[in-house]
């Protein structure tokens, strides 16, 4: 028999999941809970199933409760719900990268079993990750009951499972900002530099491309000690201060992001002599 699920909250994250549950019949989508009817609307087109729903009092009992809210919305809408009454016997899990399941004790007093499930991906574009789902990483943590019917449930929507420790859930999520949005913000200090050096923003971009490409598939296939390359990696720290005191001339923010930079790329070095991986 599918488990019913209700969900609260149905952004990209809320919504994609939902689309995903349903057309794998993985469970069966009750009600669809948002800040406003409007979106709780838009949210139950863009999954194909479900009840729009913006107040709590108008809830349904449901074998399975997902929060996709903001982080700092967690604690306040398990409150909500356990106040409902109808959490008993139910499994709660929100999918939030920063918080752990003990987030939701509030669900767990009212008898409910609760977990985390952290998809690994961007969710800027919910219709394209729905489409190409398949392989993605969830890192999963909390009570065995409720995993036991949660691991089944994502891997039926094609997902891979990895545990977490909930007490390093920060660390783990905190990964994740290095790995995607601190990215970025490196990349983005590359392209500007380019750009003070006189090189177009359209030619900067390829400069940078085969450089970041080629780096980031060797940290993935070498792993990051024998990907480092550069005038750190040589030992050159006379290039590497001259560099440092031109940026900081240019534009004192990213000077002071490549001086953040040196020390934890000259263990990295370190751990490349020692041949570490």
């Amino acid at each position: 028999m599918t488990l019913m699920l209700n969900i609260v909250g149905a952004g990209h994250v809320g919504r994609t999941l939902g689309r995903l549950f349903h057309a794998h019949a993985v469970f069966a989508i009750q009600d669809v809970l948002t800040r406003s009817h409007v979106s709780a609307e838009d949210a139950v087109a863009f999954i194909g199933a479900g009840r729009a729903l913006a107040q709590v009092s108008e809830l349904r009992p449901a074998a399975v409760w997902m929060l996709a809210v903001g982080d700092d919305q967690i604690g306040p809408a398990c409150a909500a719900l356990a106040a409902t009454g109808l959490l008993k016997g139910a499994i709660v899990f929100h999918c939030s990268g920063a918080k752990a399941s003990g987030e939701l004790a509030a669900a767990r007093q009212a008898g409910a079993r609760v977990a985390s499930v952290h998809p690994v991906r961007s969710f800027a574009d919910p219709v394209a990750v729905a489409a190409a789902f398949e392989g993605t990483w969830c890192g999963v943590e909390g009570d065995e009951e409720a995993l036991a019917s949660l691991v089944p449930a994502f891997e039926g929507i094609k997902a891979r499972l990895v545990t977490i420790d909930p007490a390093a859930k920060t660390v783990y999520h905190a990964a994740s900002v290095f790995a995607a949005n601190y990215l970025v913000t490196v990349l983005d200090a590359a392209l500007r530099a380019y750009a003070a050096a006189g090189v177009p923003p359209e030619v900067a971009r390829e400069l940078a491309r085969p450089l970041a490409s080629e780096t980031l598939a060797n940290v993935f296939r070498l792993g990051a000690p024998a990907a480092l390359s550069g005038p750190v990696a040589r030992g050159d720290m006379e290039t590497v201060a001259r560099q440092q005191a031109a940026l900081q001339d240019w534009d004192a923010p990213t000077g002071e992001l490549y001086a953040a930079l040196v020390e934890a790329t000259k263990t990295l070095a370190e751990r490349k002599r020692r041949g570490a991986t």
